[in-house]
C-alpha cells in the first residue's frame, strides 16, 4: 500500500513535523538549533511561531521540509 506523505504547513507544530518526517529533524535543527528538542513547547508551537521567535521566514522552512524525500 502506498501512502501519500502529509504536507507540512507553517501551522504544523514542530513535534508533529518530527514524528511525521524524522528526517526533518535536521531541518529543524538547522533553523532553530538544538534547544528546540529539549523545549516543552515542541509539541504545541508551530513552525510559524518558531520562525517568528528566530526572525526567520516560515515558508522557507516549510518548503525545505516538504522537499525532503520520505
Amino acid at each position: 500500500m502506498i501512502t501519500e506523505k502529509k504536507k507540512v504547513t507553517k501551522d504544523t507544530n514542530i513535534g508533529e513535523v518530527i514524528r511525521m518526517s524524522p528526517e526533518a529533524k535536521a531541518v529543524i535543527q538547522k533553523y532553530f538549533g538544538n534547544g528546540c528538542f529539549t523545549c516543552a513547547g515542541i509539541n504545541v508551537e508551530s513552525i510559524s511561531f518558531g520562525a517568528m521567535m528566530h526572525n526567520l521566514d516560515p515558508n522557507k522552512i516549510v518548503d525545505e521540509i516538504n522537499a525532503l524525500e520520505g
